[in-house]
């Protein structure tokens, strides 16, 4: 059996959250199955809180590089993967993609013809990036008759679409625009994808977990039969609930009383999003503040490795400000370890700014 600060423990080993790694940015985003990253920048914060030295423009010019991309893959969200792994990782969730987009926006898509549709989509993304209201209103021409989101929307569906610079730059701006991922990589998508080694890319990055908490994370359903499948290349433990989890034999499980330092993620940070039960984490103070599960995500403060606070940074001429909301009353050592760690952050984020400041917020 595993508690639940074991739990807690040994996935923020795997999410390198319990001392910051060496890794490169690519190792760590190929360990971490990439970061969720549908807003333009907070997830650099995401690595920041990880690796040890990281500066922005790592990151930045993967994304100028065409070595990392911006694309909709698990739960069909945004997220910051490696090349590498975005072309193998989209055909695997192809299914979700569309399950979402079939939902929403399927009545507007009957009868359609899709490889017309898909040539069409094609031809003008790959001519030059588009924002998704350009291509709904450029298919629509060719289309009459057809919503113009419902038609962009099923190009998204149905073409592996990538986000292309400068959109997502660290300190840069841009508009939300596509071209496919055989247009920006050069490279075809890949055909022998296998949802095992998905199982697999998660239980190192986010285990151990139930079947329940894959399948939260990526969308796929019927994963039973993979970690069935899997047989011995799994281990077992039970939570304290007695639901089953599964895990990687040597994967790092530390003891429950491991030191967790403060600190700080990102808005829709994985870490609280990829387990169907979130309580290794997520504390019932964190719903008292009227966050949700479905819900927009909070940048929140772990302490101890559990949600204790959250916070935000406001702008104002040359002065940025940390605002940290305790979900409870701190411990005077807890407070000193946030402010300093708060400090190392308006640091990153803010480096053009001239003064720093932080402030409390009543709980």
């Amino acid at each position: 059996m595993l508690t639940l600060r074991e739990l807690n423990r040994a996935t923020l080993a795997r999410q390198l959250l319990l001392r910051r790694s060496d890794m490169g940015v690519v190792a760590a985003l190929e360990h971490l199955v990439g970061l969720q990253a549908q807003t333009p920048h907070s997830w650099y914060v995401g690595l920041w809180s990880r690796l040890a030295g990281f500066r922005a423009e790592q990151a930045a010019d993967l994304l100028l590089g065409r070595d990392a991309v911006r694309i909709a893959v698990m739960r069909s969200t945004i997220h910051f993967v490696t090349a590498r792994d975005a072309v193998w990782l989209r055909p695997l969730v192809q299914v979700v993609i569309e399950r979402s987009t079939n939902g929403a926006f399927g009545k507007h898509l009957k009868d359609i013809d899709r490889e017309a549709l898909t040539k069409d989509g094609r031809e003008l993304v790959e001519s030059a990036p588009r924002t998704p209201s350009e291509l709904g209103k450029l298919l629509a021409e060719r289309w009459p008759g057809r919503d113009p989101a419902a038609l962009y929307q099923a190009i998204r569906m149905w073409l592996p679409l990538v986000q292309v610079p400068p959109r997502g730059v660290w300190g840069r701006s841009g508009a939300t625009s596509h071209t496919t991922t055989d247009a920006w990589l050069g490279r075809p998508l890949a055909t022998d994808a296998t949802p095992d080694e998905l199982v697999l890319r998660y239980l190192a990055a986010f285990g151990p977990a139930s079947v329940k908490d894959i399948q939260t994370w990526c969308g796929l359903t019927r994963l039973a039969e993979v970690t069935t499948r899997l047989g011995d290349r799994l281990i077992r433990f039970r939570d304290e609930q007695g639901q089953e989890l599964f895990d990687l034999p040597d994967a790092p499980r530390p003891p429950a009383d491991t030191p967790a330092p403060i600190r700080f993620l990102y808005d829709y940070d994985n870490l609280l999003l990829s387990h169907a039960d979130r309580t290794r984490f997520i504390t019932p103070e964190y719903f008292r503040q009227g966050f949700t599960d479905n819900g927009p995500m909070p940048s929140i403060i772990l302490i101890d490795g559990f949600t204790g606070a959250h916070w935000r940074i406001t702008r104002q001429r040359r002065t940025a400000t940390l605002h940290i909301k305790p979900f409870a009353p701190l411990a005077p050592a807890d407070v000193a370890a946030i402010e300093e760690e708060g400090a190392r952050l308006l640091a990153f984020t803010e480096p053009r700014t001239t003064t720093h400041d932080i402030q409390w917020l009543p709980h």
